[in-house]
């Protein structure tokens, strides 16, 4: 019903006959106070010098760029050609072959290595690490012989590190003895 509304009040103001507007024209107040504007002496622009020696500079550009009537190579050329840059392109090819081979290789080597499954437990704890609330009975694995096992291998390596340490000390104190023999 809202759009019957609006269409029909639209249709209501269209079809009222309207007062004949009348528009105001500043144009004709003249009451002997007209001043003209005073005259500026406006230059030409920068964008106008810009474009007006952009016109023979790139003439002269593209003169110096051909190249000569015997087929000699253009003046930038020979200033292009003078910067050791392009004197040693294949030193500098060879070099950057040889860069990008290697990491390839070292790519490769990389993407193809296998990963190490080896994880070393620094506490037993870690093994029961689950939540201990809400495990139903029988859920849980006796672990023991686990910690048993990582329990001698510590046991074993530690024993290896005092005898090293102990064959250290016995070598330190040989080489003091024969220093002070000497």
């Amino acid at each position: 019903m809202q759009a019957f509304r609006t269409r029909a009040a639209g249709v209501a103001r269209r079809a009222r006959a309207t007062a004949p507007r009348t528009s105001r024209s500043y144009a004709s107040e003249s009451h002997g106070h007209h001043h003209e504007a005073p005259q500026v002496s406006e230059g030409l622009g920068t964008a106008f010098y810009v474009f007006a020696s952009a016109l023979p500079l790139s003439v002269v550009g593209y003169q110096i760029s051909r190249p000569g009537a015997d087929g000699e190579p253009s003046s930038i050329s020979q200033w292009l050609q003078q910067f050791d840059y392009f004197k040693d392109n294949e030193t500098r090819n060879s070099i950057r072959t040889e860069l990008f081979e290697q990491a390839a290789h070292d790519k490769h080597l990389l993407l193809n290595a296998g990963k190490s499954t080896h994880v070393e437990l620094k506490m037993p704890e870690l093994f029961n690490s689950g939540s201990p609330w809400n495990v139903p009975a029988g859920h849980s694995a006796n672990l023991d012989h686990i910690t048993e096992h990582y329990r001698k291998q510590a046991a074993v390596e530690e024993e290896r590190k005092a005898k090293k340490l102990a064959a250290l000390a016995a070598a330190a104190a040989e080489a003091e003895a024969s220093a002070e023999e000497n």
